[in-house]
């Protein structure tokens, strides 16, 4: 399907992916595609959402707050723990991302019948967001 999108598009949908990535979510939704295309910048439509007021750091914070951010392997009781001895988990996140490059931490979330497997790097899209792909494609093809 991506191969009838634009260089554009396809690089917003991939920016999506980050997104959803950086959120820790398993999953493309349009809250992804929607700061995927506000990420590309000089695209038309960042251009109009961000004419409209809308911007990617308030968008990124807002999609953030309304959904949340997708967790660590550890959980809140372990999070406590270490900051009790002084660990700060977001900290430790950042220095390993700032020398070993981002999502270096992150742990395999794909599973099979044997266990978990090594990420293929491919986000599953949610059905909102294919629809809205979907249409936008057919959008595309109307105006061509």
């Amino acid at each position: 399907m991506f191969e009838r999108f634009t260089e554009q598009a396809r690089h917003s949908v991939v920016l999506a992916q980050d997104e959803a990535r950086r959120l820790r979510h398993g999953y493309i939704g349009t809250e992804h595609l929607l700061l995927g295309l506000l990420a590309i910048g000089d695209g038309v439509a960042a251009r109009t959402l961000e004419q409209l007021g809308v911007d990617l750091e308030t968008a990124r914070t807002d999609v953030a707050r309304a959904i949340g951010v997708g967790h660590d392997r550890l959980g809140e009781a372990d999070a406590e723990a270490l900051r009790a001895l002084g660990i700060d988990l977001d900290e430790v996140r950042r220095r390993v991302e700032e020398e070993f490059g981002p999502r270096a931490l992150d742990w395999p979330t794909m599973t099979c019948r044997r266990g978990p497997r090594a990420p293929t790097g491919r986000i599953p899209f949610t059905p909102r967001a294919k629809k809205v792909l979907e249409l936008a494609l057919r959008k595309g093809h109307a105006d061509a």
